[in-house]
């Protein structure tokens, strides 16, 4: 069985960038697109499952379900929307969604839909990857340990949260609200100032002691990135 090919159809060049990101790595061949003509002329060729943005222009993402249902396309359908009230998420159902996801969301939990899917559809999914290896750094999601060179760095589990959510990311930038909302929740009292004492404390026990090159790069007015070793 060869490699399925997931369309991501949105508008935000982020957020595709970000899902695309994520998809890839986990062994996913991965078409963007940005507008709701393309997602129908795309999705009628050699997608496997489609990633919907409901706010498309051109076409909305419904109007996109609608019609690819009412020609009985059969591609899974996964309806991403900041609209998270019950009437928009029966209305996608209805109209022939197979799942929904309100933003903001985790990148990670997108991909385990996806894969949930495709597993019940039938379609292609690759091995999933536990374990991140970047030279000497292991970030394992199962122990929750970072080690260098086989030895426990002992983080807390905030500062592994962190450390997880950029290394999951590698390559790209995370704003600093956006660390905030997948690390600390929504209903986080404090400011962005926790995110640069976390860094802080990742480099102090990860970076300096070990002599490893610079892992967690700042994005000056933005956010952090993690780069590769």
């Amino acid at each position: 069985m060869g490699t399925s090919t997931i369309l991501v159809a949105e508008d935000d060049a982020a957020i595709r960038d970000l899902l695309a990101h994520h998809l890839e790595r986990e062994g996913f061949a991965v078409v963007g697109v940005s507008d709701g003509h393309a997602a129908l002329r795309r999705a009628r060729g050699a997608a496997d499952l489609l990633l919907l943005d409901v706010g498309l222009p051109g076409v909305c993402g419904y109007d996109v379900v609608r019609t690819l249902r009412r020609e009985e396309r059969s591609v899974p359908i996964v309806v991403l929307t900041a609209r998270a009230d019950e009437i928009d998420r029966v209305l996608g159902f209805e109209l022939g969604a197979d799942d929904y996801i309100c933003k903001p969301f985790s990148p990670r939990e997108v991909v385990a839909r996806v894969k949930s899917i495709l597993r019940r559809s039938g379609g292609a999914v690759p091995e999933s990857k536990p374990l991140l290896r970047f030279g000497r750094l292991e970030v394992d999601a199962q122990a929750r340990e970072a080690r260098v060179d086989g030895v426990d760095v002992k983080l807390k589990p905030r500062e592994f949260a962190l450390l997880m959510e950029l290394a999951a990311n590698a390559g790209v930038a995370l704003s600093r609200d956006w660390l905030l909302q997948r690390v600390w929740g929504f209903d986080f009292a404090g400011d962005e100032r926790t995110i640069d004492v976390h860094v802080h404390r990742l480099r102090a026990k990860i970076e300096d002691p070990w002599q490893l090159p610079s892992l967690l790069r700042t994005v000056h007015g933005f956010g952090y990135k993690f780069v590769r070793g």
